[in-house]
């Protein structure tokens, strides 16, 4: 029998993390195409940072709690569902609404629990592994040996393209703020872990033939530095704009250079976009976790009443990994 009413960390307006407290709602109301399921944990993302700010308004028809993934337990199914069933262990992308012991989720974004992965921390995975598969690898053309350069590759979109680059034959390049952080991406497969407070990766990069591949979530001053990182042909994709996303640039090497700039925001996208990365990861990346070739990177796991301490966590950037909140502490 499930219960009426349910805990979640709500918003008590815009600010900064101790707007955020606990809260009690309705149990949320399924669609036909849609599985209730009970959260074993959430994973905190930097889109949570910006929607608790006020900068990014969920979705028309999407929870306005905070949460783009859950690990859990289904405990209902629409009518229209027949690969889930009640009992089942998933992970799930979702449109928002993961901050709450139960949560409403498009069965066919949902994916099972990979195998070596513990429940908890597979709720780390879905957000970061759609984004970084769906912008970086899904559909492209690329060949082992070429060079990757991931920004702020020790956080939870870093850390999981450095290990997906790594599995897929890239020599991986990233930059850190820190000799620890250092460490932690060249543990993860890391060929070259640059810190940015005392070298140039640009430099760097091009000593190494220049880089195919761009992962940016910095913005700012990076934009320009990362077009002369590049090598010809290469694609840059940004995924955030944590420096600034107006800036002043010449764009006559991106012509000379044949460069793809590019980007994307994963929650806008559609759900039948959306299916297709989670068909797709199912098929291509979640073995991979079975065979010990990826591993769920879980800095730190928060009750949902500490919930703003896991906001301060990630805003201070003094994580390595993924943030994850429970609801019992």
């Amino acid at each position: 029998m499930l219960p009426s009413k349910m805990k979640t960390v709500e918003m008590s307006g815009f600010g900064q993390p101790d707007v955020l407290q606990i809260g009690e709602r309705d149990l949320p109301i399924i669609a036909e195409s849609e599985v209730l399921v009970r959260v074993i944990a959430a994973g905190v993302n930097g889109p949570d940072l910006v929607q608790r700010r006020g900068h990014y308004p969920p979705p028309k028809g999407a929870s306005d709690l905070l949460g783009l993934e859950v690990s859990g337990e289904v405990v209902a199914v629409g009518a229209q569902v027949s690969e889930w069933s009640i009992g089942d262990h998933i992970c799930a992308l979702t449109n928002g609404g993961g901050y709450a012991e139960y949560v409403a989720v498009d069965a066919s974004h949902c994916l099972p629990v990979p195998g070596g992965t513990s429940d908890i921390d597979a709720a780390g995975l879905c957000e970061t592994y759609f984004t970084v598969w769906s912008n970086l690898f899904y559909e492209q053309k690329f060949e082992p040996g070429q060079l990757l350069l991931v920004h702020g590759g020790a956080g939870g979109i870093g850390s999981t393209a450095v290990q997906l680059g790594n599995q897929l034959g890239f020599r991986v390049f990233t930059t850190c703020a820190n000799a620890e952080d250092c460490a932690y991406v060249q543990s993860l497969g890391a060929e070259r872990a640059i810190n940015f407070k005392e070298e140039d990766f640009v430099e760097i990069v091009r000593e190494a033939g220049g880089a195919n591949l761009i992962l940016d979530i910095i913005g700012g001053e990076y934009v320009e530095r990362n077009i002369k990182a590049a090598s010809p042909d290469a694609r840059i994709v940004q995924l955030a704009f944590n420096a600034g996303s107006k800036v002043e640039i010449n764009l006559m090497p991106i012509m000379l250079k044949r460069l793809i700039y590019t980007g994307s925001t994963l929650r806008s996208r559609p759900d039948k976009f959306k299916s297709a990365i989670a068909k797709d990861l199912r098929k291509t990346v979640w073995p991979l976790f079975a065979e010990g070739r990826l591993s769920a990177q879980t800095h730190k796991v928060f009750p949902f009443e500490e919930a703003s301490a896991a906001h301060d966590m990630m805003e201070n950037a003094s994580h390595r990994g993924k943030i994850l909140l429970v609801p019992v502490a």
